[in-house]
């Protein structure tokens, strides 16, 4: 479990990750990162994960095993984010087959290429 400092939890900072984070996309995962450059916009407690894991994915009982993997891998990118980065993470339904390290390693490669992007274009 996240502590809750690190969770995306309202619906506006989703909407604001997806529309103008940077997307990058694996063969189970698609992360979207998203680091503001507005000087009013502070988090506290360190970087902000949000999860979506749709239906696609399967039936409840693999939705919730595939988010409960997706925050157990999400933990180490923790120490690789910036304090005021929002990440969004969408499981793709090859999420459900695939194993916790193989999942952990899609997503600390979608992350770090995307926090290269975002540094490239500052």
């Amino acid at each position: 479990m996240l502590a809750p400092p690190h969770r995306i939890t309202r619906r506006s900072d989703f909407t604001r990750t997806l529309k103008n984070g940077v997307r990058v996309g694996r063969r189970d995962v698609v992360a979207h990162v998203y680091r503001p450059s507005h000087p009013d916009f502070v988090t506290t407690g360190g970087p902000r994960i949000g999860l979506i894991v749709g239906k696609s994915v399967g039936n409840s009982v693999t939705r919730h095993a595939v988010s409960r993997r997706l925050r157990a891998a999400s933990r180490s990118l923790l120490a690789q984010c910036e304090p005021n980065t929002m990440v969004v993470l969408r499981a793709l339904p090859g999420s459900a087959t695939c194993s916790e390290p193989e999942l952990e390693q899609q997503l600390i490669g979608a992350v770090s290429k995307a926090q290269r992007r975002i540094e490239s274009t500052a």
